[in-house]
C-alpha cells in the first residue's frame, strides 16, 4: 500500500535523493545507516531489560524505527538519482531489511513490551511475507505492491501503535502485525498461484 504512495511521491523522492546524493555518499552507505538506526531502535525497545521504563523504551524505539524507515526511502532515491541502482545494492537492501526486522522483534521480546508468543507469530508471518515475494520473483512473478501489509506498513504499525501510552499497546501492535501479515501472505500466495 505504501509503495503506491511512494510512487505518487516520485518527484519529491527525486529531490530528496538529489539532496542526499550531493553529499557524495553512496546509496549503500544510506542502506547501512538505516540498518544501524534499526539496530539502535531494537536496543531501545530492549532497554527495559536494563531498567528503563517501558514507555521510554517504546517511544525512543518508535522514533528510531521511523527514522530508519526514512533512510530506507533515501537509499533507493539516491540509487535512482545517481543511476547506481544495481543487483548488489538491491541484495544488500533486502538483506539488511530482514536483519533489521528480526532485530526489532528481538528487541521488543527482550524488553518484555509484548507477549513473546505474539511477537514470534508476528516475526514469523513477516518473514513469510518476504519469503513469498522472494520466491515468486525467482519464478519471474512480480509481487511489489501486492498485499495490505508490506514491510513499511508493518513497521509503521509497530512504531506508531507502540508509542500509545498504554501498557498493552505493543502487544496489540504484534497482534495487528500478525493479522495484517497473515492476510498479505494469503494475498501473495493467491496472486502468485494465479499468475503461474
Amino acid at each position: 500500500m505504501l509503495n503506491r504512495l511512494r510512487d505518487s511521491l516520485a518527484p519529491t523522492m527525486a529531490k530528496l535523493g538529489s539532496g542526499f546524493a550531493a553529499t557524495g555518499l553512496s546509496a549503500n552507505f544510506f542502506t547501512a545507516v538505516g540498518l544501524a538506526i534499526s539496530i539502535a531502535a531494537a536496543v531501545a525497545y530492549g532497554s527495559t531489560y536494563f531498567g528503563f521504563g517501558w514507555y521510554f523504551a517504546a517511544v525512543v524505539g518508535g522514533i528510531l524505527l521511523l527514522v530508519s524507515g526514512f533512510f530506507d526511502m533515501v537509499d533507493g532515491a539516491v540509487a535512482r538519482v545517481t543511476k547506481q541502482a544495481s543487483k548488489k545494492g538491491a541484495f544488500l537492501d533486502s538483506s539488511f531489511d530482514k536483519i533489521a526486522e528480526v532485530a526489532i522483534f528481538v528487541g521488543i521480546a527482550a524488553g518484555g513490551l509484548a507477549n513473546p508468543v505474539w511477537t514470534m507469530i508476528a516475526l514469523g508471518m513477516s518473514l513469510l511475507v518476504s519469503y513469498t515475494r522472494a520466491r515468486a520473483e525467482s519464478l519471474q512473478v512480480e509481487l511489489k505492491g501486492v498485499g495490505i501489509g508490506e514491510r513499511a506498513e508493518r513497521l509503521l504499525i509497530i512504531a506508531i501503535i507502540g508509542m500509545i501510552p498504554i501498557a498493552e499497546a505493543m502487544n496489540w501492535a504484534m497482534i495487528i502485525v500478525s493479522i495484517v501479515a497473515g492476510i498479505t501472505l494469503i494475498q501473495r500466495i493467491y496472486a502468485t498461484a494465479k499468475k503461474l
